[in-house]
């Protein structure tokens, strides 16, 4: 068995809730390999959930921005080193003026930050700047775009937590394919992306899942079941009511629609298009969540004021 370290020991138990010694055993059995570990916790009953809740460092904005004609929008991730800077005007200007130029420049981060922002500067000029004004290290991280492609349609946003219009913690970007009145679209595309918000789908759709990650969770699902002792003939049934509740949770339009506690999105969906008298697809959608993927770079504030004293 491989050495285990105490603060990989730590994470795994923030992760799975699990107890020390279950998870210091999971991380010895898989040679330290974090995912394998959870799934190993998972497959002895001794972990709840698969998906690490993730502690996040970067502050900062998403902005978004949805063109006059409502039929594109941007996201765009600006990160700084406290909640304090992110609330500084300049900084805030600067977020909400990026996401208007990625309207014209797409989703690719290099050309947002070769953009022209203003007096001759380039998106990344101009952030260098603040950097220099604020004093915290900042990044343009991401930038993410959406469009009508299939003739009528809106694309509609919503920004949970804003600090100001279009501004906040968490931004998302629906795209509704309809011949529909556009404003009533748009309404219903904002509860949508309400909806994104708060559940966090992983998918559009069944056929948009991860083809890895779905039978990583078939073969967790099956040790499960294998440890009831049933014959297989039910322990097949059993994964596959299981893999139906996975999508369930984790497929846009196969979840409770929160907005109302009734049906699934895809139901909402159906039921707008009849009042409306017209079809409607939900073909796209993007949510960033301030952060999310950054790992937290933890301090102990009362060793750091003990050194301080000391030196």
């Amino acid at each position: 068995m491989s050495v285990v370290s105490a603060s990989a020991v730590k994470e795994l138990r923030e992760m799975t809730g699990a107890g020390m010694m279950d998870c210091k055993k999971a991380l010895a059995e898989t040679g330290g390999d974090m995912n394998s570990a959870v799934d190993w916790l998972r497959k002895k009953g001794l972990a709840a959930a698969a998906k690490k809740a993730g502690r996040v460092a970067a502050e900062g904005l998403v902005a978004a921005a949805v063109a006059s004609d409502n039929r594109h929008g941007a996201l765009v991730e600006v990160n700084c080193e406290t909640d304090f800077a992110a609330k500084n005007e300049k900084f805030m200007a600067f977020a909400h003026q990026a996401a208007q130029m990625a309207l014209t420049t797409g989703g690719d981060v290099a050309a947002l930050a070769n953009a022209p922002h203003a007096e001759g500067k380039t998106q990344s000029q101009a952030l260098t700047e603040l950097v220099a004004s604020i004093g915290e290290n900042m990044n343009l991280r991401r930038v993410a775009t959406a469009s009508v492609t299939k003739g009528a349609g809106v694309v509609a946003s919503y920004i949970h937590a804003a600090a100001a219009p279009n501004l906040g913690r968490i931004g998302v970007l629906v795209v509704l394919e309809s011949d529909a009145a556009q404003e009533k679209l748009a309404a219903f595309g904002k509860q949508i992306a309400m909806h994104i918000a708060a559940a966090k789908p992983e998918a559009l759709d069944r056929s948009s899942v991860d083809a890895s990650s779905l039978e990583r969770e078939r073969a967790v699902l099956t040790e499960q079941a294998r440890a009831s002792g049933k014959p297989d003939n039910v322990i097949e049934k059993m994964v596959e009511g299981r893999i139906k509740k996975f999508y369930e949770d984790t497929v846009l339009l196969e979840q409770l629609f929160v907005i109302t506690g009734e049906g699934s999105v895809q139901d909402a969906i159906n039921a707008k298009a009849k009042e409306l008298g017209s079809p409607i697809e939900l073909s796209a959608f993007v949510r960033f969540n301030l952060g999310e993927g950054i790992e937290k770079q933890e301090t102990d504030f009362a060793a750091e004021v003990q050194a301080a004293l000391a030196g």
